[in-house]
Formats: C-alpha cells, structure tokens, sequence
C-alpha cells in the first residue's frame, strides 16, 4: 500500500533539490538517510523511492513508510514503531530474570530495543522451549503488552511453569552382558527416590539423557564392545505432562580382543621406554580409555624431551570376523620447542616473586612437561589461589619457541579457625585462631591462635619464612603461653602454666621432601590444689614446681598429594622427633604419620591416616607428664571427647600416655546435589585408636573404634569439618562426644 502510494506520488522523474524527513520522535534524522539510496543531486525515479521504501522497512525502526515528492522536494514519511520500556516476567521460578533477559536479547528483544508483533511471538515460543528442556511440559507462556506514554511499550510474560515432568521409568532393553541395575547405576537420571527431592535426579532433562548416554557408549567400548550402539530411545510423555518413561534400546554385539600392535614413526631411538608406556597387551580386552591414555603418555614423554606438540595417531585394524584388534601407533615428535618467556597473571596480591621461586621449568630451557607440570603443581600446593592454570602458547614467526602463559585466581588466605564440641558431662569447648598464609604477598605466614576453653587456654604466635635463604630453606618462629587446667567437671585442682619459644629450619632435600631442624625452650610450672591427680603430685615431689627444657627437634615430610586442601590421590608423610637432653625436663617424643589416598572413581576416592607416637624419659627421669601424648576427637578418634583416651587417674582426669596408635579411614563423596564440585564433600569413616602408659604393655584389643558420617566445605575461613560418630567399641569410663566440629583441621 505504502509502495503503490509512493509510485502515485512520483510518477515523473527529477532532480533532487531537497530531502526532508517527517514523523521522527526518537530516531536521528542521519539514520533514515543513511538507509536512503539516493542524494540531493540525484535523479529520481519511482524504482529509487520503493527502494528506500524497503530498506527503512528492513531497520526493524519504523511501522510505516511513505515517500511523498512535491516538485524537486522528496518528502520521507514514517511512523516509528513503539520502544520497548520495560521486560517483566511473572511467575518464573525455574530460571532468573537475568538468565531470560539473556537470553531474549539474542533474539533482539529488550530494553530500548522497537516492538516488533513478530519478534515477540517468537520470544514466548524460545521461552517455551526453554521450560521443554528442563522438563516442564506443561510449561503456558504469553505475553501482555501495555502501551505506555511517549511511544513506548511495557512488555510483561506471564508464565505458568507447572511441574516438572519425573521419571517414572528408566529401563534399558537389549543387554545381555551388564544387568540393567549395573547400566542404570551409571545414568545421572533416576527414577524417584528418598534423596530425589533434594538431587533433582528423577527430573527429566534432554542435556542429562544425552550426557548418560554417552557414558553408556564410553562403558561398553571400554569393555571391549566396539560395535556397541544405541538403536533408539524412547521417551513417551503421559497425557498428563507430568510423567516421563524412558526406553534405551541396545545392541550390544561381540566382545574384541587385542591381537598385539606396533608402533612407526620417530620415537628418538627410545622405543622401549614408548613401548612401555602402552597399556593394552596382546590378549587384553580392547579398551578405547587405555588406549587414548597410552597415546596422552607418549604425547607427554615427548614433553619431556621438549617435544612439545608431538604428534601420536592410533590406527586400530579390525577383524570382525574373529573379533580382534590389531593397532598401530605412528609418532611424529616434530620440533623441539624451547620456553622463551614465562608470563604470570591474576594474582592480584601475591608478588611474581613468590610464583616463579616456585617454578622447576625456567625461561631459554626446552620445553619439559613433567617440570611444567610440577611447576604448577608446586603454585598450587602453595595453597595461595582458588585455581592455577598453566598453557604453552605458540610464539608468532617462529617454530621452535612457545611461551608459557600461568593464570592464577586468587583466594582469601587469612583463615580464621574455630573449634566447637559438646557434650553432656563437660558442656561447651571453644577454640580460635587467626593466619595469614600470604601477608601482604609476601608468602610468609603468620598465625595467632587463641584457646579459651575451661580446661585449656592458650597464645600461641608463630612466622614462617618459607624461602629464608635463596635455596628454599625455610624459618619458623614460634612464642606461646599455655595454661593447662585439668579436663573434667570436679574443679580446678590444678593448673599447669607454660611459657616457651622455638625456632626451627626446613632443608629442602627433594622435590617431595623437605627436613626440619629446631631448637626450643620451655619452662612448666604447676600449681597443684587440694584433690589433684596423684601423677601431677608425684612430679612435684620429685623435681619441684618448676621445670625447664631445652628441646632439639628434627623432622622429615614428604608430600606427593594432588591438593593440599583436597587431595584425591598421592601420599603425605610426616615424622617428628624432639629430643631434650639437658635442664630438668629430659625426655625424647616422636610422632609419624601417614596418609594414602586412593581415587576409587570419577568423584569419590578413600582416605587412609595412620598416627604412631612414643615417648619416654631420659637419663633415669621419668617422661614428664605434660608430655604424654592424646587421642580421642576430630583428628584422632572421633566420637570421644578431644584427648580423653588413654590411662585416667583415680578421678578419671585424662592423663595422656607414652605409646600412641591411630588408624582412620574415610570414604569420600560429593555431597548431594553439588556435583563434581570439591569444596563441598561427605564422607563415612571408620576410626580407631588408644593411648597406653609408659609403663603399660601395649595392647591392640584395648583400641577405641567409632563409625560415623562427616561434611567437610572449603569456607571463606578455611576447611570445616563436623562429624556425627557412634562409638561401637567402648569400654566403661568413656567419654564419648557424639557431634564434633572444628575449622582449620587437616584430617
């Protein structure tokens, strides 16, 4: 109609001598002429103005368009479409307003943006397919438009998510070799169950189907199965929307076995170590995870020897027949590449400095993986950064040279530690202290710990340097004042105040290994009352009411885990001596530890801590009694109160004891609902251990055991742990603590 008009009203042709533009309200008059095909000087002619009439037409801008000509005047007139003011959104729950806001400027609907009938009709069915993909089938969506002064428009989409469609089927047809509970163990999707309501397991969603399926395709080729294939799936929606059955059908065919392979191309005369590094034998079952694990080992032992971007091509040769593979493997390590520049980024705080003292992989070496690997390793371990990223990145004009690009994400390294228990007998016990593992950016630590329970009270501060020298030895000062009152609800009847200072060196030996060398002093004085332990009494009659000692201490650690904070695999070591042969206080105190961890899946691994202490007096003095060792709580045995395990005196006051033995096991797992995520975990452990006298044989049947259910969550003040435990070997006398919590513990 605007086109016939337009033609009506410049039937003849002319010069142009003037161009105006009428019914602008918000638009520039620059941009109607910029879509216009011709200029002032120009001849016009009827083709020209339907011409312009479809390319102000094509802006999305205007309503209407006319061309009117009076004379040698071209006269464009327009009608501009309303402007969006506002986009509400009622009755979602299921995604945020900014999630859809997103989402729907993509198609180009938004604030400011022109109302456009078109554009909103397929905005309500993209919202619409939105809810069909997490499974709301019953999912209304319309839009309301209200007009607004100045030419606007409020649009408002009203929706009713109704509820999501559940599972109420899940079966797998056509296995012979797995049963369908083992197939079905695999699938993130579910049928309902008692945790369903909180994991969404039950909830259908076309992202998570395809994603099982897939994990269903990797189980079977791992296996062997290499004509494995999924014929159909099926899924049938009830009348109702509001239930979904499932179908898998599977062909699962023959299972292949490894014939033998070789291997051609260049291995840099080393075809041995490369042979070695292939996991499937003749013989073995065909497995296209083992395989692709040989390949990403020999694309990284080419690392090693700065072939960075080595080229490793399995080609599997398959006899269907007799069901057989036959592989070869061709190399081709290409140039080696040497690290010119390393760059650093993201750390905010924390100086280059304390990041590259770390690195084993230096600027103008070749390019080594395993060095680059430890290197980030090492950065990690630190503990300093939420993440630690680590990427070669190829240098322009050359081909032998990368750089190294690290990205860290910096964490909060001040830890705040709190540590709560509670028990019937003895109450509330409350602890606290404050660090700062990376003051000022530095990487030093510094520590202030503060112990306000009734029975223990403590300040304790303490800094560590750990590159004092150049050469990564490391210094730690420590000064504290401790008293020590006794652990039980009949009274204060006596107290042991302590005074001491400490000064110790780490060597590093290895990259794993690190051993520490120390000197201390330490002064004990006991304040004894009306009813205090006989042991405490004895002491005093035998050295008086003060004490002094002059501790030399040696250790060794070596730490191998993949995490500091959340170690999955890897082993921890740590052996501690401390040996006062001089002043009063003569006595010799070792304690070691081990820790295991072992990956047992994609999301779960289990935990071994074992704990061996012993300790006795020298020269013909008796151990001290403030230094017995303890057990019993969060980091020994849970389930009993802290430190309460071991010989008691005549008034059950916890004593401690010479000869410690601690083993703890945990089965870790995500924590429902969280995912892969690793900050948040569960755990179901099983503890045990005692504490036996100096004097006192030791016995393995008089160990302590508890079973029990832990959370521990990497907060914003440091790692939590809480523990709910069953003692289930006991013995009377016990002093048991169901509920333990604690934050800053290791284990």
């Amino acid at each position: 109609m605007a086109v016939a008009c337009a033609q009506a009203h410049a039937a003849d042709n002319f010069v142009i001598k003037d161009i105006r533009v009428d019914g602008l309200q918000r638009t520039q008059p620059g941009t109607v002429f910029t879509y216009l095909p011709f200029r002032v000087g120009d001849h016009y002619t009827p083709e020209l103005g339907a011409a312009a009439i479809r390319a102000l037409f094509a802006t999305g801008l205007f309503k209407n368009v006319s061309i009117r000509t009076a004379g040698d005047v071209v006269t464009v007139v327009v009608e501009e479409r309303p402007v969006i003011a506002n986009v509400e959104f009622i009755g979602t729950k299921e995604f945020s307003k900014k999630a859809l806001v997103a989402s729907l400027k993509e198609l180009g609907l938004g604030e400011a943006q022109p109302y456009n009938q078109a554009l909103l009709d397929r905005a309500e069915q993209a919202l619409k397919q939105q809810y069909l993909a997490k499974g709301y089938y019953a999912a209304q969506v319309s839009a309301t438009v209200t007009p607004l002064q100045r030419n606007r428009v409020d649009v408002t989409f009203n929706v009713d998510e109704g509820g999501v469609a559940k599972i109420r089927s899940l079966r797998v047809v056509g296995n012979h070799v797995f049963s369908e509970g083992t197939l079905l163990d695999l699938f993130s999707l579910s049928t309902p169950g008692w945790l369903t309501w909180y994991t969404k397991a039950d909830e259908y969603s076309r992202a998570k189907l395809n994603a099982d399926l897939e994990t269903l395709r990797s189980y079977y080729v791992d296996r062997g199965y290499l004509d494995f294939r999924i014929e159909s799936t099926q899924v049938a929606l009830s009348p109702d929307k509001e239930s979904i059955a499932i179908t898998v059908n599977v062909h699962e065919g023959h299972k292949f076995v490894v014939t033998g392979y070789r291997l051609e191309g260049n291995y840099l005369g080393l075809d041995d170590q490369f042979r070695a590094l292939v996991e499937l034998k003749p013989g073995d079952t065909y497995s296209a995870k083992k395989l692709d694990e040989s390949v990403k080992a020999m694309v990284n032992r080419f690392g090693v020897f700065g072939y960075a971007f080595a080229r490793v091509q399995p080609t599997p040769q398959i006899d269907r027949k007799r069901h057989q593979v036959f592989f070869t493997i061709d190399a081709d390590p290409g140039r080696r590449i040497y690290v010119r520049r390393i760059h650093i980024g993201g750390n905010t705080r924390t100086s280059d400095t304390v990041i590259r003292r770390e690195f084993r992989q230096f600027e103008d070496a070749w390019y080594d993986a395993d060095r680059i690997k430890l290197s980030r390793d090492r950065v990690d371990r630190l503990g300093f950064f939420e993440s630690v990223h680590m990427n070669p990145v190829e240098v322009p004009g050359t081909n032998d040279e990368v750089d190294l690009d690290m990205r860290v994400k910096e964490k909060p390294t001040g830890m705040l530690g709190l540590g709560i228990g509670f028990s019937s007998a003895n109450s509330l016990s409350f602890n606290a202290s404050i660090s700062q593992e990376n003051i000022f950016g530095s990487g030093n630590n510094v520590s202030l710990s503060l112990d306000t329970s009734s029975y223990y009270r403590t300040v304790a501060l303490s800094s560590t340097n750990p590159y004092f020298t150049r050469d990564g030895i490391s210094r730690t000062l420590s000064v504290y004042y401790r008293t020590v009152r006794p652990y039980t609800s009949q009274g204060n009847n006596y107290k042991i105040v302590t005074p001491g200072f400490s000064v110790q060196f780490g060597v590093p030996f290895t990259e794993l290994d690190r051993v520490f060398f120390g000197v201390g002093f330490e002064q004990y004085t006991l304040d004894l009352a009306p009813g205090a332990p006989a042991a405490y009494i004895s002491y005093v009659n035998e050295f008086g009411k003060s004490s002094t000692g002059v501790p030399l201490t040696i250790g060794w650690q070596r730490d191998s885990r993949n995490s500091a904070l959340v170690p999955t695999d890897g082993r921890f070591q740590s052996l501690s001596i401390a040996y006062s042969p001089f002043a009063s206080l003569r006595y010799m105190r070792a304690t070691y530890q081990y820790q295991q961890f072992f990956p047992v899946s994609r999301r779960t691994d289990l935990a071994f801590n074992g704990i061996v202490g012993y300790a006795r007096g020298l020269n013909g003095h008796p151990l001290p009694i403030f230094k017995n060792l303890y057990a019993g709580g969060i980091g020994t045995v849970r389930g009993f109160q802290q430190s309460s395990l071991g010989p008691h005196d005549a008034q059950n006051n916890a004593l401690g004891g010479a000869k410690l033995l601690v083993t703890d096991f945990e089965y870790d797992f995500p924590f429902p609902g969280t995912g892969a995520d690793r900050s948040l975990r569960m755990s179901a452990f099983l503890d045990s251990g005692y504490v036996w006298g100096e004097n006192q044989p030791v016995h393995l049947a008089d160990m302590r055991a508890s079973v029990g259910i832990g959370v521990s969550w990497i907060s914003p003040i440091g790692p939590l742990k809480f523990s709910i435990a069953k003692p289930i070997r006991t013995r009377p006398g016990d002093q048991t603590q169901t509920f333990q919590f604690t934050v800053g513990t290791a284990f």
